[in-house]
């Protein structure tokens, strides 16, 4: 034992403190308390020695785990501050909105969205990733994976709670994309799965999924998951019969193009926005493209005709146009097309 750990023992011993021992490992001292007791089986007097610290020469006596308790503590206090305030930030204006339509689980979702925002977290990792983030809401979410079992359940089927917080966004949009996807499910318990034909012209069961988006803002504003074997026109019936946009402007993809989708639209008075089929009987209507436009620096010639209730637009893509007038013209020479359906297909170029 080195002459400063003796000092220390003594000094102990000065002030009262009985019973201290020290071991030496090593360079190391380490502090026991030590005490004897009557063992009756054994019949005589054993040595107990409970450990109690390190002791170092600069620092003293350092209790057990003290040290380790420090470190820990000071890992925990660690959060991402940066990360934290910019979602805070981009969640402020949907805030009152979840705090309104979902009074007993606006905590849970707002934690859950704000975690899940960067990508795919399990329910079960859910709380961990949450501790990450600096809190600057205060709030207190209850992120065990069963009670958030039981919210996402809650919450899907409160449709009371999820036109509220759609209307209001709906409210700030005057363009609206919708768009329809599906997904497949063999689950017996899944009404809405329904065998219908998909893109690939597969028929197995399916659910479709409706959304409506803000074209400015890319936010949902409405969702809704309908039967698999609803065609695309029954789906966009079911979804906008629900809803009042009629001073709004509805964007939809080529997918949607018919004589019946459009026939529809008119008679809800809404305006739509919708390209027509590349083998559509509108290109045969005579248009004059005196107008341009540039878009992504290429040059596009465009005009626009009335028909009936309805303005039928143009645009021509110049360098697309020389693009695939070359390709054509390829074709013809390697065989592949004659005259006639060069020029048929020309027609269709141009348009």
């Amino acid at each position: 034992m080195e002459p400063w750990a003796k000092d220390w023992l003594e000094g102990q011993r000065k002030q009262g403190v009985k019973c201290l021992e020290i071991k030496l490992s090593g360079k190391n001292h380490y502090v026991y308390y030590s005490t004897t007791h009557w063992d009756k089986g054994l019949k005589k007097a054993v040595k107990t020695s409970n450990y109690l610290g390190k002791l170092d020469p600069v620092e003293g006596f350092i209790e057990s785990g003290s040290r380790k308790k420090a470190q820990s503590n000071e890992v925990r206090n660690v959060k991402e501050y940066g990360n934290s305030m910019l979602l805070h930030e981009s969640m402020k204006d949907l805030k009152s909105l979840l705090a309104e339509a979902f009074p007993d689980n606006w905590e849970e979702v707002y934690s859950l969205a704000m975690v899940r925002v960067s990508g795919y977290v399990p329910l079960k990792r859910v709380e961990s990733a949450w501790d990450k983030l600096y809190n600057a809401e205060g709030i207190s979410p209850n992120l065990y994976p069963k009670n958030l079992s039981k919210v996402l359940r809650e919450v899907g089927v409160d449709r009371i709670g999820q036109d509220r917080v759609f209307s209001s966004l709906m409210d700030q949009s005057q363009q609206l994309v919708y768009d329809l996807t599906s997904m497949f499910s063999r689950s017996m318990s899944i009404s809405q799965a329904e065998k219908g034909y998909n893109k690939d012209k597969i028929q197995v069961p399916q659910i479709n999924l409706a959304l409506l988006c803000n074209a400015e803002s890319g936010l949902p504003t409405m969702i809704r998951s309908l039967p698999g074997s609803l065609r695309d026109i029954r789906t966009l019936h079911n979804s906008i019969s629900e809803l009042d946009i009629r001073d709004k402007i509805l964007i939809l993809d080529r997918g949607f193009f018919s004589e019946e989708v459009m026939r529809f639209l008119a008679g809800q008075e809404i305006s739509y926005i919708i390209p027509a089929r590349r083998n559509s009987n509108y290109y045969k209507t005579r248009i004059h493209l005196n107008e341009h436009l540039y878009y992504r620096e290429r040059l596009i010639r465009c005009g626009r005709r009335k028909d009936g209730n309805k303005f039928l637009y143009m645009f021509e893509d110049q360098n697309l146009m020389a693009e695939e007038n070359d390709t054509l013209y390829r074709k013809l020479d390697a065989g592949k097309i004659i005259k006639e359906e060069l020029k048929g297909l020309f027609a269709v170029s141009c348009g």
